[in-house]
């Protein structure tokens, strides 16, 4: 009662706020998109746009030079056009000329103003500075310098060739905000943020609640030449309870949910992962592939480091198929294949391994015939993924493996894989920007963890050699062949076992049409719209 009561105010408030702007007494409901976010916003500074919550909001409010289409393709947001020097380290980017900042009285007379090379210049210096403390400055690493040559043209020139660049600059990280929202320091953005992009900020009660208004000067427009955003307001709420969320879904107060949570998903879904008949009526369902792969780990430094027969053994013993129709309700992409995650160029099919139990114990029988006894070999996870962990533990046993589970706190998991304490472990990768290199990056040997990403220690200089080379060609068909050759190289030593590839499961109420998620899981509603 008191979420449904939260709800009505919040409904209420948002009502009275857009009636007083447009001087209606009444707004259409199907001009409102609301959603709740179980974990809170720390910032709408796009300089701190690390978490996926962060990230969706920003994506409402901001444009970079470049962002990604559905198909993973850079295409272009406020740069029109761009070109790349012949040894792919100058980058020069043309702007549109019609793109205006939100409207504040920071500009003036005039309340806003157009887009300018310098504004990149000034943001991109922004994102690097220490004081500001942003959480995206590795993004400019390879940057040896930029500038506006002029207003309509900014050029970035890099240190070393990377191909994958351009996907970098697609990140939110990128944004473009303008300078005089900073004369007078930080507190002044944080208070009433800036940008570009379809939605504009009007209200935000930290933990509470977020509400975003249309963007009358945003400069896309759809097809038929209709200007874009065609919802009057977004907003949103932070209710923590995953559960109560669902039930606001069902009741039809907000208008989607992102993924599923273990206390309800035998109750929405059917164990073949369809949506349960009883809510068809209600809500609609829809999957789409996340560029994230769940594997298990490990590490390959240390004394109790497990023997390669083992860990080759480990990757064949699991019925990934059954794991994945069982225990996630068909939630995902079993990972037969390598790393890189299905739906991502230079992901190879052929690099996995599939469920062979006899492989397993072949493997496992050659080691006890070498060492005489096998060891038990501890698994450690956090309590969400106990249960999967506890699969993967009956399946082993049945090809003569015995494993331990040990469960941590989240911070302690972090610290261990980080550090190297845990010989076996479950972890996840996500994909930053859209390339395989973000994913081959943990295998580079020059990437140890704790000061980068390669938790395995894996050390092949074949390997490194590739993804070095990998940087110097810049024809996408040919370094997609190098990834897959990588993958595979890297698979034969089974540092990892990759389990399955993330999918997003959206469930939208019936009248929301036009909705996509993208394969890095940003929230557009640029051409989302609700029908009566």
């Amino acid at each position: 009662m008191i979420q449904n009561r939260l709800y009505f105010f919040i409904s209420l408030f948002i009502n009275v706020l857009i009636s007083g702007c447009n001087s209606k007494t009444e707004v259409d409901d199907s001009l409102i998109f609301r959603l709740n976010r179980y974990d809170n916003i720390s910032s709408l500074d796009p300089a701190f746009a690390r978490t996926q919550a962060n990230n969706w909001v920003c994506n409402l409010m901001y444009n970079s030079l470049v962002k990604l289409d559905d198909s993973l393709q850079i295409v272009p947001d406020i740069a029109k056009s761009w070109t790349i020097s012949e040894d792919a380290k100058i980058y020069t980017f043309t702007l549109r000329n019609d793109v205006y900042f939100h409207k504040n009285q920071i500009f003036g007379e005039d309340s806003t103003r157009t887009v300018k090379a310098s504004d990149f210049e000034y943001s991109f210096q922004r994102l690097i500075e220490p004081e500001v403390g942003g959480a995206g400055s590795w993004v400019l690493n390879n940057v040896e310098n930029f500038k506006a040559i002029n207003d309509s043209v900014f050029q970035i020139n890099l240190k070393e060739a990377f191909p994958p660049f351009l996907g970098l600059l697609s990140m939110k990280y990128c944004s473009v905000v303008p300078k005089e929202m900073f004369e007078k320091g930080q507190e002044e953005f944080r208070k009433h943020p800036i940008g570009t992009g379809p939605f504009q900020f009007k209200l935000w009660e930290d933990n509470i609640k977020l509400v975003f208004r249309k963007n009358p000067l945003y400069f896309e427009k759809d097809e038929e030449g209709n200007a874009l955003p065609y919802l009057e307001a977004v907003a949103m709420t932070f209710l923590p309870e995953k559960h109560s969320e669902f039930l606001q879904l069902i009741q039809g107060n907000v208008d989607m949910m992102a993924d599923l949570d273990p206390s309800y998903k035998n109750e929405i879904l059917t164990a073949t992962g369809e949506l349960n008949p009883k809510y068809k009526h209600i809500i609609d369902l829809h999957k789409y592939d996340y560029l994230s792969t769940v594997y298990l780990c490990f590490y390959l430094d240390g004394n109790d480091a497990v023997d390669e027969r083992l860990r080759k053994a480990i990757n064949y013993g699991i019925d990934k198929q059954k794991m994945v129709k069982y225990m996630m309700n068909g939630v995902a992409n079993v990972a037969e294949g390598g790393f890189i995650p299905k739906g991502l160029p230079g992901h190879n099919p052929e690099a996995g391994y599939t469920y062979q139990p006899q492989k397993a114990r072949a493997l496992i029988a050659d080691y006890i015939e070498e060492n005489e006894k096998l060891p038990v070999i501890q698994l450690t996870t956090v309590q969400e993924y106990a249960d999967i962990c506890e699969y993967i533990q009956a399946q082993l046993a049945k090809v003569g493996l015995t494993l331990s589970i040990n469960v941590v706190p989240g911070p302690t998991m972090r610290d261990g894989k980080a550090t190297g304490k845990f010989a076996f472990f479950r972890a996840n990768w996500g994909a930053d920007y859209p390339d395989a290199e973000n994913f081959l990056s943990l295998y580079y040997s020059k990437n140890f963890a704790p000061e980068g990403p390669n938790y395995s220690h894996y050390n092949n200089e074949k390997f490194d050699e590739l993804y070095l080379n990998s940087f110097k060609i810049t024809d996408e068909k040919k370094r997609e062949i190098i990834y897959a050759e990588m993958d595979k190289l890297m698979m034969e030593a089974a540092p990892v076992v990759p389990l399955f590839y993330d999918q997003t499961s959206i469930f939208l109420q019936k009248n929301v049409r036009n909705f996509h998620m993208s394969p890095v899981k940003l929230l557009d509603l640029t051409r989302v719209y609700k029908t009566k």
